[in-house]
């Protein structure tokens, strides 16, 4: 099928748990399917894979509390709430969760909450609630920018540490666009942030119920790799996958091997 053939996409606001609009995107038909991006970025992450997913699935993909199209928290938030409230919206009593990064872990967490609504999981270079990052330069940089409101030196430390390959590789000039526009409003929005810090996905990953998909590339963060790692071993009859020539940003590095996967992963639900 063609781009110019690909279902038409539309737009909605969805009201937010306490208040605020969600941005969120709807196209295709078929079986649910939910793309969750991850902080400092926001849904155009999913460019290049939402269209291709649509011809067989009803693709949904939205912007996180604070990022990208929709509005600022002024108050507490939970991104898993979050989720369940664009479930809601939409009328779905559950669907297939596909998350990146932070998003991995939104969708990991509502899968533990939530077992009778996730159909399927594909966690892509995901984190995890719980795990213990090891100390670096590097992540206390990112700390004290963070703690400092400093969203120039957030963007760059983000694109130095997350986006190895560079503006030059594919999606990087949209990558870089993403992070910068992002950086101030993810500072505001990760400090309303709340219940993430109260979860422990981690030792509770043997309970996951969901057929699950584990991806991550091969330029990713090596902490990233280490929880791949994890999830495959640990979450029953998960399935691992390493991508070359991809790096944090994997969506937009190789999305033509990633729709692969997860058109395979989702077979079943068709």
């Amino acid at each position: 099928m063609s781009p110019h053939t690909d279902p038409p996409a539309s737009e909605v606001h969805v009201p937010a748990p306490g208040g605020g609009l969600l941005w969120a995107e709807r196209r295709g038909t078929g079986s649910p399917v939910v793309l969750l991006h991850g902080s400092g970025m926001d849904s155009r992450l999913w460019d290049a894979v939402a269209p291709a997913l649509s011809r067989h699935h009803d693709v949904i993909r939205y912007d996180a509390r604070g990022l990208g199209r929709s509005s600022a928290p002024e108050r507490a938030f939970d991104d898993v709430a979050d989720l369940g409230a664009v479930l809601d919206h939409f009328g779905l009593r559950g669907a297939a969760l596909v998350g990146l990064s932070m998003g991995g872990e939104t969708a990991l967490d509502f899968a533990l909450a939530h077992p009778d609504r996730v159909a399927a999981l594909g966690l892509v270079g995901a984190s995890v609630s719980g795990h213990d990052w090891p100390p670096s330069p590097e992540t206390a940089a990112y700390a004290e920018a963070r703690r400092r409101g400093d969203a120039a030196a957030l963007a760059e430390l983000e694109l130095s540490l997350w986006a190895a390959m560079g503006r030059g590789a594919p999606g990087g000039e949209l990558i870089a666009a993403m992070v910068a526009e992002n950086a101030a409003r993810r500072i505001v929005s990760e400090h309303h942030l709340a219940g993430a810090p109260a979860r422990a996905a981690e030792p509770r990953l043997g309970t996951v119920t969901a057929p699950t998909l584990v991806v991550h590339g091969d330029r990713d963060h090596p902490e990233i790799a280490a929880i791949a790692e994890r999830l495959a071993a640990d979450i029953p009859g998960a399935r691992g996958h390493l991508v070359p020539d991809a790096d944090h940003y994997l969506p937009l590095r190789t999305p033509e091997r990633l729709t692969e996967l997860l058109l395979a992963h989702l077979a079943h639900l068709t």
